[in-house]
């Protein structure tokens, strides 16, 4: 296989690393690293860290792509490459990618969701419900084998979750009591209690859940589809998890965008005032001005005309697909940074009137280091609130956009264009409600997982919050 390295691959590796240095830059500062602690004793905050690094080990799996190797007509390797772009996770979930049906069919189901007719051996024709290629086809009886094959496999999969759990968490428990320097027993307790620092009960509960919510289907996915198929026949859950990586490129690239925009400016505009903070006020008075849908469309539909006046700038169709995505997070990021901006540029104001910022201008300081040096350490709790509360909003505009059809491109699998599709199943009779309720519930869970470790994140840093938890903390030791 030959490794290809997307543009949106390359920048979420990178934000990858910057997110390794960063960790690396708070173990050296302790008053950075005092407020991430506060963000570890919520259990909330921790439970939801868990669910989003599960979406997150997905995203990267699926950002790992390579072009495979050629094959003759026996099946051997050949010289050259093939077109098709796969990822590590369309490896992994190969039996899943490769089960496609004629069309529709029920989650767990053994039959067709619509009937057809067939001729019988005696030579007349009926509607019946086909059996399935690949869903249920090891049961020689479905009718009669299928509630126990369905009951045996999710017990399977309970099992292997269990022991999986306890591997776990045995682990979790001895490194702790290392660290501790305290026996096993003692270690579990404190964990189990919340009696630590970070909330590794609330943390070990949520992956122990996702263990045995991911251990049955993993093992009913061996047999049945379990989210059934859509139109084409194709795997939704093979569909709901390839849309992860999309929504969280969209969420975590489209950060990388704006804050460029929000946090040069809103400084600017703040430190420096006369005209070029008029400058500045009229660009993000302007911009919002401008409903963001019509924005959005018209700077879409520019860039899929140049992608389709120019097909020679792209070898795959994958590489096509990436060109728009990769142009839709730079424009949602070129149309929402105002709101980040606003915050800073008042929060510039109030700084810049602050005494060691007038003793950095009776020095001579120059107002790049004042502002670099002095002002921006000083906002960046600001920074780091809204990039986490607005990437739930970035997700759900993906999935609008995609919807009314100005989204990623119609190849690239996301949850917009599977709600897109579900619209129109929601139509037909009998209705297809399973696509829609898949790609719902893994959006309204990394959603929610998002807006709870923001909370956590803003209870942490937020000055205000922060004051009030220290002033509470000093009325209960005076009383």
């Amino acid at each position: 296989m030959m490794p290809i390295v997307l543009w949106t691959d390359a920048l979420v590796f990178l934000l990858l690393a910057a997110t390794a240095g960063a960790g690396l830059y708070i173990r050296r500062h302790e008053y950075l690293l005092a407020s991430w602690r506060r963000v570890g004793e919520s259990r909330a905050g921790m439970a939801a860290l868990v669910v989003l690094l599960a979406f997150v080990a997905v995203g990267l799996l699926d950002s790992l792509h390579y072009r495979p190797r050629l094959a003759d007509a026996n099946g051997r390797p050949a010289n050259g490459y093939g077109t098709e772009v796969r990822s590590v996770l369309d490896a992994l979930l190969q039996p899943l990618r490769a089960a496609t049906e004629k069309t529709y069919s029920a989650p767990l189901a053994t039959h067709l969701y619509a009937r057809e007719t067939v001729e019988l051996p005696d030579g007349t024709q009926a509607r019946v419900f086909p059996r399935l290629k690949h869903g249920g086809a090891h049961l020689g009886d479905a009718e009669a084998e299928w509630g126990g094959d369905v009951a045996w496999r999710i017990l399977r999969g309970l099992f292997f979750a269990v022991l999986a759990g306890l591997t776990f968490l045995l682990g979790a428990v001895h490194l702790a009591a290392r660290h501790w320097a305290v026996g096993r027993s003692q270690a579990w307790r404190r964990m189990r209690r919340g009696e630590t620092r970070f909330a590794w009960n609330a943390a070990l509960l949520t992956a122990g859940l996702l263990l045995l919510l991911a251990g049955p289907a993993i093992s009913l996915a061996g047999g049945y589809h379990v989210f059934g198929t859509d139109k084409v026949g194709q795997d939704v859950l093979y569909l709901t998890l390839k849309s992860i990586r999309t929504g969280l490129v969209i969420g975590t690239v489209t950060t990388l965008a704006m804050l460029p925009f929000a946090v040069a400016l809103g400084i600017a505009a703040g430190y420096l005032g006369g005209w070029v903070d008029d400058v500045i006020q009229y660009l993000y008075t302007t911009l919002n001005s401008i409903p963001g849908v019509l924005l959005i469309a018209a700077a879409v539909l520019m860039v899929q005309v140049a992608i389709d006046t120019h097909p020679d700038w792209f070898a795959t169709a994958a590489q096509r697909a990436d060109a728009r995505l990769l142009a839709l997070c730079l424009i949602l990021g070129v149309t929402s940074w105002t709101g980040l901006c606003r915050l800073l540029r008042a929060e510039t104001l109030k700084l810049r009137e602050l005494e060691y910022v007038q003793a950095a201008q009776a020095f001579g300081a120059s107002a790049a280091r004042i502002m670099g040096r002095h002002i921006l350490p000083n906002v960046m709790h600001i920074v780091l609130i809204a990039v986490v509360m607005d990437f739930s909003g970035l997700v759900l505009a993906e999935a609008v956009l995609s919807y009314i059809g100005i989204g990623v491109d119609p190849s690239t699998i996301s949850f917009g264009t599977m709600i897109n599709t579900a619209r129109l199943e929601l139509a037909r009779e009998p209705v297809v409600w399973w696509s829609l309720v898949a790609a719902f519930t893994f959006m309204f869970v990394l959603v929610l997982a998002a807006n709870l470790f923001s909370d956590a994140v803003r209870d942490a840093f937020d000055p205000r919050l922060t004051g009030r938890r220290i002033a509470h903390s000093a009325q209960g030791q005076t009383a």
